[in-house]
């Protein structure tokens, strides 16, 4: 079988992008501009991280129209599979599976890791409000909603002072990616970890304070968890379900603790080895785990991914992420339309473009 592979060649950019200096204020004053790229100032990025993006007050969970609308998903699939059976029923206020969620991924260092980071934030936005229209027009029935899936630790080339090979973004460019959200009404912003030779254990909880806000969430790249002791991009890495457990405990934790809506929790894939024991990964009425296709290539090749790592192992929710570069580099050269995407069994509720 066939496996896809991602473009490896972007993370060594990022180590060397943080000796820069005027970005970290470039998508809090996006109309400054060189060049068509946005320039930075002096001045200290601030953001009232209390109110930005607040989500609108949360509803009772309706039951019967999450069971109605998780057998719509299924999209009638006979195997039995889908939808999951016994998965809790969400607290009051979740966006799954109620809303699609549509995302930009990228980081603000570099304009290779995703669209995120390639175009000036008005752009940016402007180029996500279009696929928001198609997403409305191919499903009229779920309302979209928009978000920024953010690179918050990137793999690295370099070791680093710890030899980690991993780099973690400081806060303020963070804070920048906050106020971006807050240029579009109700937009969440999912913050993701790429835990190099780190552990998972050691890179979520200094994130703890962007997740406690109501409107940020959680993505884990297995692909970077480099538990064979090898630098990143030499192998493709993994986690257990006894990673993706100890983060939908933490979060379901500071869901209870803070008194929060449940969190959205992502977790890419693209080959069997990247969730190790996906059987044993527990659910939570705190989180909702979606399990995001994270390959790139031709249709074919991208169903069959869905098909064999997604829609074979049900845990919960699933993701589909578009590439708007490397989905063309082969014949017939075509990105997926969100019509074709609905034809999937189970039908992605999360959508992620780079």
């Amino acid at each position: 079988m066939k496996i896809m592979i991602r473009d490896k060649q972007v993370f060594l950019t990022v180590a060397l992008a943080i000796t820069l200096t005027g970005l970290l204020t470039n998508c809090s004053n996006p109309s400054k501009k060189t060049n068509g790229s946005t320039t930075g100032s002096t001045e200290k990025t601030e953001i009232n991280t209390e109110t930005a993006s607040a989500p609108s007050a949360p509803q009772p969970t309706d039951t019967a129209n999450y069971n109605k609308i998780i057998h719509a998903l299924a999209n009638g699939d006979t195997t039995l599979r889908w939808p999951v059976k016994k998965q809790p029923y969400p607290q009051a206020g979740a966006i799954l599976p109620n809303k699609r969620i549509v995302a930009y991924y990228g980081n603000l260092y570099s304009k290779k890791m995703g669209i995120l980071g390639q175009l000036p934030p008005k752009e940016m936005l402007a180029k996500m409000d279009l696929e928001v229209k198609k997403w409305e027009k191919a499903d009229p029935k779920t309302p979209v909603q928009p978000a920024l899936h953010y690179i918050a630790v990137v793999a690295s080339g370099t070791k680093g002072k710890d030899g980690k090979f991993r780099t973690r973004m400081p806060d303020k460019q963070i804070d920048s990616v906050m106020t971006i959200a807050r240029m579009r009404k109700n937009m969440i912003v999912i913050l993701d970890i790429q835990v190099g030779l780190s552990t998972i254990e050691q890179e979520l909880p200094r994130l703890e304070k962007y997740l406690k806000l109501p409107f940020v969430h959680l993505g884990i790249d297995p692909e970077f968890s480099m538990k064979n002791g090898k630098r990143p991009s030499t192998s493709i890495g993994t986690f257990d379900a006894a990673d993706v457990n100890y983060c939908s405990n933490y979060l379901a934790k500071l869901v209870r603790d803070n008194h929060l809506t449940p969190k959205v929790f992502i977790v890419h894939r693209f080959t069997q080895h990247m969730i190790t024991n996906s059987k044993n990964i527990k659910l939570h009425p705190e989180v909702q785990i979606v399990m995001n296709m994270d390959g790139w290539g031709e249709p074919s090749l991208k169903k069959g991914t869905y098909y064999f790592f997604i829609y074979k192992e049900p845990v919960q929710f699933t993701g589909f992420k578009l590439f708007y570069i490397n989905d063309l580099k082969k014949a017939p050269n075509h990105m997926m339309t969100p019509e074709e995407i609905m034809k999937l069994k189970p039908q992605p509720i999360y959508i992620q473009y780079q």
